[in-house]
């Protein structure tokens, strides 16, 4: 499973970060390397909640970020 990072810089300086194949999974940071890791873990901590739930787990048999 290959995720996507969407990043953009707010006028206030502040970095938001986005996974477009994870609704929902959106952070800020106050850098750009800050609102990657950041995204990084929730996306982590999404996919492990949907393991425990019993989701398909042979999607997540490989996961890889890609900065868009």
């Amino acid at each position: 499973m290959d995720l996507t990072i969407e990043l953009e810089q707010e006028e206030d300086g502040r970095w938001l970060a986005e996974v477009v194949d994870l609704p929902g999974v959106l952070v800020y940071g106050q850098s750009r390397e800050d609102a990657v890791v950041r995204v990084k873990a929730l996306a982590l901590r999404v996919l492990a909640d949907r393991l425990e739930q019993g989701e398909s787990v042979a999607e997540f048999d490989h996961v890889a970020f890609l900065a868009a």
